[in-house]
């Protein structure tokens, strides 16, 4: 595989450090590099990762002893990528390299090398932005599109964490910390236009791995497709409803088009609890190869998404509140300001409350009786529901046939 000039000029254009040839290695920022040389890939096992970290002086010192004696396990559970734990008796390490297909798949897939790249890409930004929140990256190779990061013991993948109804007190405060860094220090509002354009155009040829967004996420839920999977027949209703909804397709089309066509910042691109590793006092981001420039809303958006799947409703049974799940999570917390009302789904603490919970009329006094909302997201009482405004642009021709009660949200 031969590095891309591209490649070459978004790794500059980011004041990272040039990759030299794999003998010997270059050293700099404590990053060994080495590798781009044509024809260098080859699938590494671990016969192979073993003679291939013993030829690297800093990482042979890191691990410590023999190389016979290293532990060497391949722990890759993602779908994506091959990833080894290794350990010596001074140390271990994390190795990720990229497979030329989707791991879940096979070979019927393809996908391109170059995602390593801009993974390398992203975490070195982010360690500059949100320094502590990131792993450590110690070398890597572009050629062989591998990856060598500290290893985070004794952290966890979060969401194994969470499924088994554990709290992380740091999350919220990390978790905000890493977005408003790399967010607001990638986007218009702190660069240049010149910093900013350079900056996307590092990122620009990350668009096999938005594709993959854009299909799962944007296109392929509303439609019949071939990856779509759901518990049949239980929820072939649900999977009807939202293929028929057209409504709900015109509003995330819309969300689409801003995804596609908002380079606002540098995003993670696949921000969820999958690709968070935490203790009770750290936190860490992992596996940014999704990374591009698009809109802000979306590496938050996801996250929250991935947290309201954990959040226990009020009218959760008792054997799903003795899970353990928390019922609320600190990521919807905000103060309340002073000499103002709550909102109408805060409680009189000020914590945003999760979807589904009653609340009580926005039109009345806060005695009446608390009400729910129906599945669309409209209130069930008449009187909070909102009033359309006589300025609100006509539903297109293709709509116009949804019920009235579909939610028009985006």
């Amino acid at each position: 595989m031969r590095l891309r000039s591209d490649q070459k000029n978004g790794r500059d254009r980011l004041g990272l450090a040039s990759l030299g040839s794999n003998d010997p290695a270059q050293t700099r920022g404590g990053i060994v590099m080495s590798g781009d040389r044509a024809g260098d890939y080859r699938i590494l096992h671990e016969g192979d990762l073993r003679d291939y970290l013993a030829g690297l002086s800093g990482l042979r010192a890191l691990l410590g002893g023999e190389p016979a004696s290293w532990s060497i396990t391949e722990v890759g559970d993602g779908n994506l990528n091959l990833v080894f734990i290794v350990k010596g008796a001074g140390g271990g390490i994390a190795v990720k390299q990229a497979l030329p297909y989707v791991r879940l798949v096979g070979e019927s897939w393809p996908l391109p090398l170059s995602r390593a790249h801009y993974e390398y890409l992203a975490l070195s930004r982010q360690a500059q932005l949100a320094p502590g929140l990131v792993p450590a990256v110690l070398h890597h190779n572009d050629a062989l599109a591998l990856t060598v990061m500290e290893l985070l013991e004794p952290h966890i993948i979060m969401r194994k964490g969470l499924v088994a109804g554990k709290q992380y007190p740091r999350f919220v405060d990390d978790i905000t910390t890493f977005m408003a860094r790399t967010l607001f220090f990638t986007s218009d509002l702190a660069l240049s236009a010149a910093e900013k354009k350079e900056g996307i155009a590092a990122f620009a040829g990350n668009h096999a791995l938005c594709k993959i967004t854009e299909d799962l996420i944007f296109t392929d839920p509303y439609r019949i497709a071939e990856q779509n999977r759901w518990t049949a027949p239980y929820l072939d209703s649900l999977a009807a409803e939202l293929r028929n909804d057209m409504e709900l397709h015109v509003s995330v089309s819309r969300l689409k088009l801003k995804f596609m066509a908002s380079p606002e910042a540098l995003l993670h691109g696949d921000l969820h609890t999958g690709s968070i590793m935490v203790t009770e006092s750290e936190t860490r981001v992992i596996d940014p190869e999704f990374a591009f420039y698009g809109p802000m809303g979306f590496d938050s958006g996801a996250v929250l998404a991935n947290l309201l799947m954990v959040i226990s409703p009020p009218s959760a049974t008792s054997a799903r509140r003795a899970s353990g799940l928390p019922s609320r999570v600190g990521f919807w917390r905000r103060p309340k300001r002073s000499g103002t009302s709550s909102p109408a789904n805060s409680s009189a603490s000020g914590a945003l409350e999760p979807p589904g919970t009653p609340i009580r009329h926005r039109c009345s006094p806060a005695t009446r009786e608390p009400h729910g909302w129906k599945p669309s997201g409209r209130p069930t009482c008449s009187a909070c529901s909102p009033t359309p405004s006589a300025s609100r642009r006509p539903r297109s021709s293709v709509a116009s046939s949804v019920s009235p009660t579909t939610s028009t949200s985006s």
